[in-house]
């Protein structure tokens, strides 16, 4: 067992030593090439060179959001001409930012990817079915792309949603995993239920799950992990990641937390007064990405609230890992005296069969509270469904609400405005 923890804590050396090697050529490249980055360094007096430790990083303010959306191109490191890809953020928590992508930046992220899907146990073996979009400036699906390729793996590049067109191909191409959103899988289960199809006998042994939540803070499947695993004989990986820190928090088989990449980034998880919190307690998750030439992000706050687990895991590996995000900073909603965040609405609202699908919209009353507004697409427009409904929110919730019913045409609109490329199910009118 001592020699176990010796180990342990050599390799947390070697790896905290190489992290702190990466960020002191990070600060120097970023005072170099960074227009955004000089600016702050010089307006909050840094001197860099005072900057050795993982630790001194707390001298650095931390960049938001709000500034990569006022300073967007300040943060571009390299030429024009260096720059082979675009992409873009989801605009979920605000307008869309861009994000460039040098060749050597393509190659980081193929990398991410390939440590990713090695993590969910992939191998050359397997044959991927990507349930997701490849063009829009949809950084994850060239990531998602290029770490299979990486792997030796096969690719099937199908695209979002038709149900039937999906079923076809399985048992056509016979893949063994599948690259989708949960809710997704969900309709490919409805869909395979009402025409016959027979989904205990397929190739498809696994399911990458992006953008949602399939896990609760304790590990254990959520409403939608639940519906899908009761229905479909398959292991769920989770992973979360974000267009700008152009690296992924993948699971492993135990299912317990997305695994951190060192050698891609550092994180740190913040309480109010940036100041990191202990392990299992709450904090916004900011990061520092190493090795991106393009547009390298210092001490970058993402607003995704997630824990920390720094104990080795079951599967070997002993970097940090991260829990399920427990929601965003900026959705937090403040409605009739209770603290709500968006993810468990999700939970709720995904667990009633009289519940088909569902938009959150939160906005602010003339004397500035919030309310909430949920767009519900029932199972059947009757009273009856109705009270069952208000019955189990008020129960769950304690609070109440305002319900407003629409058929499944007003539902896509609501959910694909301003030709948004996913689904959106949490609108934030407040100011």
């Amino acid at each position: 067992m001592a020699f176990f923890q010796e180990r342990d804590h050599q390799q947390t050396d070697l790896a905290t030593l190489m992290q702190e090697q990466k960020l002191q050529k990070l600060l120097l490249y970023l005072s170099k090439h960074s227009r955004f980055y000089r600016d702050l360094f010089a307006r909050h007096k840094i001197n860099i060179s005072q900057i050795q430790t993982l630790a001194d990083l707390s001298i650095i303010p931390t960049t938001s959001k709000d500034d990569l959306q006022q300073r967007n191109d300040d943060f571009l490191c390299v030429s024009p001409e260096k720059v082979v890809e675009y992409t873009s953020t989801s605009g979920t928590l605000g307008s869309p930012v861009t994000i460039a992508l040098t060749e050597n930046d393509l190659n980081r992220l193929a990398l991410n990817e390939y440590n990713s899907f090695l993590c969910a146990d992939g191998s050359s073996n397997d044959t991927y079915q990507l349930m997701l979009t490849l063009d829009r400036q949809f950084m994850a699906g060239i990531a998602y792309y290029s770490g299979i390729r990486k792997l030796g793996a096969g690719i099937i590049r199908l695209g979002p949603g038709v149900p039937s067109l999906q079923w076809e191909t399985i048992r056509r191409l016979k893949p063994t995993a599948i690259v989708a959103v949960p809710s997704f899988i969900l309709k490919l289960i409805k869909f395979a239920k009402e025409t016959g199809v027979d989904i205990t006998n397929t190739t498809v042994k696994k399911a990458i799950c992006i953008g949602e939540n399939i896990r609760n803070t304790d590990f254990s499947l959520n409403i939608l992990g639940k519906k899908i695993t009761e229905a479909w004989d398959i292991r769920l990986y989770s992973t979360y990641a974000s267009t700008e820190m152009q690296t992924a928090f993948t699971e492993c088989s135990e299912g317990r937390g997305g695994h951190y990449q060192p050698e891609l980034l550092i994180v740190e998880l913040l309480d109010e007064n940036n100041q990191q919190v202990a392990p299992y307690v709450p904090g916004e998750v900011t990061i520092t990405t190493l090795g991106v030439e393009g547009m390298p992000l210092l001490r970058y706050k993402t607003g995704d609230i997630c824990m920390y687990y720094d104990e080795p895991c079951a599967c070997g590996r002993t970097s940090l890992r991260l829990s399920p995000v427990m929601g965003r900073k900026k959705q937090m909603i403040k409605f009739k005296g209770t603290t709500l965040y968006p993810p468990a609405l999700f939970d709720l609202l995904n667990e009633r069969e009289e519940i088909l699908d569902f938009v959150i919209e939160v906005s602010s009353n003339e004397i500035g509270l919030d309310q909430v507004l949920l767009y519900l697409l029932p199972a059947e427009v009757s009273e009856e469904c109705d009270h069952r409904i208000r019955a189990y929110l008020q129960a769950r919730l304690r609070v109440s609400p305002q319900i407003k019913y629409v058929n499944a045409e007003e539902m896509q609109r609501k959910q694909f405005q301003d030709t948004n490329r996913k689904a959106v199910k949490f609108i934030d009118l407040r100011s």
